[in-house]
């Protein structure tokens, strides 16, 4: 069982920064990669980034690539969100997730998840 509680999302002016932080607990967190998707209003939820807790390996959107940036913790057992240059666009709420599966493709899609955090709001205003 690994618990997730995101934090440091808030209302931030377009061209702006912010960080989040994604708090994980529970056993074997090495054997995981950690996702941050994010979810507009009457959007699907979507892929923004995400990273191997033991390798450290990254993998970006093509739409955040440049701008984000994911890292890890391990003394912490937290993974970051840096956000830079910030758009309207990238208004929504935030979601930490865990999978457990080896496979790179299985990164992108919601589905392959097995835990997820509760969310976090991020608004961007233009």
């Amino acid at each position: 069982q690994v618990q997730l509680v995101e934090s440091g999302g808030g209302l931030v002016q377009a061209g702006g920064s912010l960080r989040l932080s994604c708090l994980a607990s529970g056993r074997t967190l090495s054997r995981y990669a950690m996702g941050w998707f994010r979810q507009a209003p009457g959007k699907e939820r979507e892929f923004v980034a995400a990273i191997r807790w033991s390798a450290g390996s990254t993998y970006y959107a093509d739409s955040v690539k440049g701008r984000f940036t994911i890292s890890r913790d391990n003394a912490k057992n937290t993974v970051y969100l840096q956000m830079n240059s910030l758009k309207a666009e990238d208004t929504a709420v935030y979601y930490c997730a865990a999978n457990s599966r080896i496979s790179s493709w299985s990164l992108v899609v919601v589905s392959q998840y097995d835990y997820w955090g509760q969310g976090t709001q991020v608004t961007v205003s233009s």
